[in-house]
């Protein structure tokens, strides 16, 4: 009986420590960073989006060194 208790309790710590390490190391890069206010660094692109829900126009931004894009509301 004990050894049904110390399997299930090892699987409990390994879920645990999956979801902690997910947490931690997210990959946080594909997130819209929202703003109305062009950073130093970012070139204006022809890329426009239509946002579905409110229905604004948002310019696409783009920083060559980073690689990170921003949305601006036109």
């Amino acid at each position: 009986m004990s050894w049904i208790l110390g399997y299930y309790g090892v699987q409990l710590v390994i879920v645990v420590v999956i979801i902690i390490l997910s947490v931690l190391f997210y990959d946080k890069r594909y997130k819209k960073r929202k703003s109305e206010v062009i950073p130093n660094g970012f070139i204006r692109t022809e890329e426009v989006n239509v946002d579905p829900v409110t229905h604004e126009k948002q310019r696409v931004y783009y920083n060559p060194d980073t690689g990170e894009r921003i949305y601006i509301r036109e």
